[in-house]
């Protein structure tokens, strides 16, 4: 797609993408260039590596494998509140991590639901802190995302394909030997590398599940590293470390994400004829309960805990809770604006492209938010700001300014596809027409991306909302937003308190991602 055939020009994307690189970099350069020279990774810092390796294979293991059985499950079975379930499979990942580790903690800790269960048949309580931990909570954040990756898979097999099994009366051994086993190798692989390239960047999971510096994750060494020792040798060197375990895996991720696929079909509607005898049917059925248990139970546990812990607010408690979330809903607004702000021209020069390979540049300034640690951005801005200003009193705007960073690449996957299709589609129309420049975003490129536009915002607000990662680095004492004040009323032992602010911070979070998702697509051209 030439861009001199286009209304639009590419100079603003390349523009905002070699800012954002440039910020993300420098930033890294700056820890680097503080950093003591000659120093290697020592005991404590190996221990971080492997419990962080370990730690993602086992989550991501287990999360793909309790994932095939739910999809496959999925696939099969039509019944009533099927898409309820499926679209509530995408909740895990717009929820506040620290509102997630309450209601976990509320069903499987020392003192939840479960454990006074087993209590009652004279069973030990839970031992929720440690590796299983971590692993726990992994896997109730990445098991929707697998079986979401999975199911796809199941879906894109051609209606023919089992009309054509059912005809020739195929069992059930040669369905799972021709049409599943082979779906499975071609979508597993991708499955499994995406998770474990989540889990490899855990910090909150790991400070509040961990429960010692046995279960120390790279994220967390640098963040005490910098926290409690101001020890910027020690935390560049990890952040390299992370930034190349990350790196590696999502370099694993897109390769063998690819496959040939099982061809084209009539598009007509998906029918099963296997899997219909009783056995098969209480199979499946055991585990859609069991998947959907496991991730309603925390929700449904939050909110019976948060709605008395709110009503009990009172004191210091309720004038702290109420300051910290004003605090997270400016931040979140800031947050979203300045990722628009960013996104949308980032999108144009993607899509518009160049023989030079300029759009492939700006992808990868964009996708440079997975890669590098937000704390480790954090950082580098820290060593940039002190000997200017007070970092300290900057750490609202700093942390606005970094979850912009880190939601950018998931607004770019999203706004890239749709601004491709409106310039190919109106291009060369807007060209003859004589609309160019900011007349075709106004009248053309804005109007129709309304709901892509809408749905990234929402995603953008929901994450800096629940964001716990650069605020721990730059608040102080009198400075917290609400995860950062949950976190901390759960140190003080104060967990009704702590319920009441969890459940208002999954309120702002929803709240925020439905009314931004919902206003883009009200009235819009689709």
């Amino acid at each position: 797609m030439a861009e001199r055939a286009q209304p639009l020009r590419s100079r603003w994307g390349l523009g905002v993408a070699a800012c954002v690189a440039a910020l993300i970099l420098g930033a890294l350069a700056a820890v680097v260039w503080r950093a003591e020279v000659g120093r290697g990774i020592g005991p404590a810092d190996w221990a971080a590596i492997r419990f962080t390796v370990v730690q993602a294979i086992l989550s991501a293991g287990v999360s793909v494998a309790l994932a095939i059985p739910v999809a496959r499950a999925l696939a099969r079975r039509r019944f009533p509140g099927r898409r309820f379930l499926i679209a509530l499979m995408g909740a895990p990942f717009i929820l506040p991590v620290i509102v997630a580790i309450l209601g976990i903690l509320a069903v499987f800790g020392r003192s939840g639901w479960l454990s006074d269960a087993l209590a009652v048949f004279g069973f030990e309580p839970i031992q929720i802190y440690g590796l299983h931990g971590v692993v726990l909570a992994h896997v109730f954040f990445n098991l929707p995302l697998a079986t979401r990756l999975i199911l796809q898979g199941w879906q894109e097999i051609p209606a023919e394909r089992f009309r054509l099994a059912a005809q020739i009366n195929a069992d059930p051994r040669a369905m799972w030997r021709l049409l599943e086993a082979p779906m499975l190798r071609q979508v597993v692989p991708g499955a499994l590398a995406v998770v474990f390239a989540i889990c490899l960047s855990s910090f909150a999971v790991a400070l509040t599940l961990g429960g010692g510096p046995r279960a120390t994750t790279i994220e967390l060494a640098i963040y005490q590293a910098f926290r409690f020792d101001f020890d910027l040798g020690r935390a560049a060197l990890l952040s390299g470390v992370q930034l190349v375990l990350t790196g590696a895996a999502a370099i694993v991720a897109l390769r063998v994400a690819t496959g040939e696929g099982f061809g084209t079909g009539l598009d007509r509607s998906l029918r099963r004829w296997d899997g219909q005898t009783p056995a098969a049917r209480l199979w499946d059925s055991l585990w859609i309960c069991a998947a959907a248990l496991f991730l309603i139970l925390p929700l449904s546990a939050i909110v019976l805990a948060g709605v008395p812990g709110l009503a009990a607010m009172g004191g210091r408690s309720a004038a702290a809770i109420w300051s910290a979330a004003a605090n997270s809903v400016v931040i979140s607004a800031v947050s979203t604006g300045v990722l628009v702000m960013m996104a949308l021209p980032m999108a144009v020069a993607v899509a518009l492209g160049s023989a030079r390979g300029g759009g492939a540049l700006v992808e990868m300034a964009g996708l440079l938010g997975l890669a590098v640690s937000p704390l480790v951005i954090g950082t580098g801005l820290f060593v940039v700001i002190y000997p200017i200003a007070d970092p300290f009193a900057l750490a609202l705007p700093v942390t606005a300014l970094v979850n912009a960073l880190m939601s950018l690449p998931f607004a770019l996957r999203i706004l890239v596809p749709r601004t491709r299709e409106i310039l190919s589609r109106y291009g060369r129309l807007s060209l003859s027409l004589d609309v160019r420049g900011w007349d075709f975003i106004r009248r053309v490129l804005l109007p129709r991306m309304r709901p892509q536009i809408g749905f990234a915002a929402g995603l953008a607000a929901a994450l800096s909302m629940g964001d716990l990662g650069v605020i721990a680095l730059f608040a102080d004492s009198e400075t917290a937003t609400l995860p950062l004040q949950v976190y901390r009323l759960m140190g003080a032992y104060r967990m009704e308190a702590a319920s009441g602010g969890a459940l208002l911070l999954l309120c702002l979070s929803m709240g925020a991602f439905y009314i931004l998702d919902r206003g883009g697509r009200r009235h819009a051209e689709t």
